[in-house]
């Protein structure tokens, strides 16, 4: 069963998001970096970068397949963890620490309400069989 943290929500694409005031910090889940395998390689926007919900914010690669990552609020790019970009094995070893992806400053608070709770999410992997 993969890990569910319940500070944070989630998207149906297997992203999550951590929200910090008017910033979130965002990530693929345990399940997503799972089903992935061994990741090699992480594609990220740049700082400044402007990322929509619901659109390709960038791309993980494993041994398996390329997977886009989706956005899952609105917002600027404020930064960007270079760590998981030299060590992408890091999203597969901590998802939810290490593992961060990018830090946005979130342009529609709304947005938030369309994402999943931790209960939500964890009956979604229920219904893709996890």
């Amino acid at each position: 069963m993969s890990v569910v943290p319940k500070d944070l929500k989630y998207s149906r694409e297997h992203e999550w998001i951590k929200v910090d005031g008017n910033i979130g910090v965002i990530g693929i889940t345990d399940f997503a970096q799972k089903s992935l395998g061994d990741i090699v390689f992480i594609e990220l926007p740049g700082v400044g970068d402007e990322i929509s919900a619901g659109d390709s914010f960038g791309v993980v690669e494993s041994v398996k397949a390329a997977s886009d990552l989706y956005a899952p609020v609105s917002g600027k790019v404020v930064e960007v963890n270079e760590e998981v970009i030299e060590s992408p094995q890091l999203v597969n070893e901590d998802p939810y620490g290490k593992g961060w992806m990018i830090k946005v400053e979130i342009s529609n608070e709304a947005e938030l309400d369309e994402l999943l709770s931790p209960e939500d999410y964890e009956k979604l992997l229920e219904e893709e069989g996890e």
